[in-house]
């Protein structure tokens, strides 16, 4: 179960629920019983290991040479 970050709009209290996908959003604030709550979204670390997923990572020689000559010879 995933944890989510809400903060009330009203008194600005940051908070973090521990919460089912199937549970529904909390909407009220536990600290000012207003119904002024949203969800924080930020952005996600990705960390990509191993090769293939830089444009600098070169493949094998014989594969990039032979699609480099299929381009170039579809190109004429």
């Amino acid at each position: 179960m995933p944890n989510y970050h809400y903060r009330c709009k009203n008194c600005n209290y940051d908070f973090v629920k521990h919460q089912s996908f199937d549970d529904d959003p909390i909407k009220v604030c536990e600290k000012c019983d207003e119904e002024t709550v949203v969800k924080v979204f930020s952005a996600v670390p990705v960390t990509f290991k191993g090769s293939g997923f830089y444009r600098t990572d070169k493949g094998s020689s014989g594969s990039s040479g032979s699609s480099g000559s299929g381009s170039s010879g579809s190109s004429k």
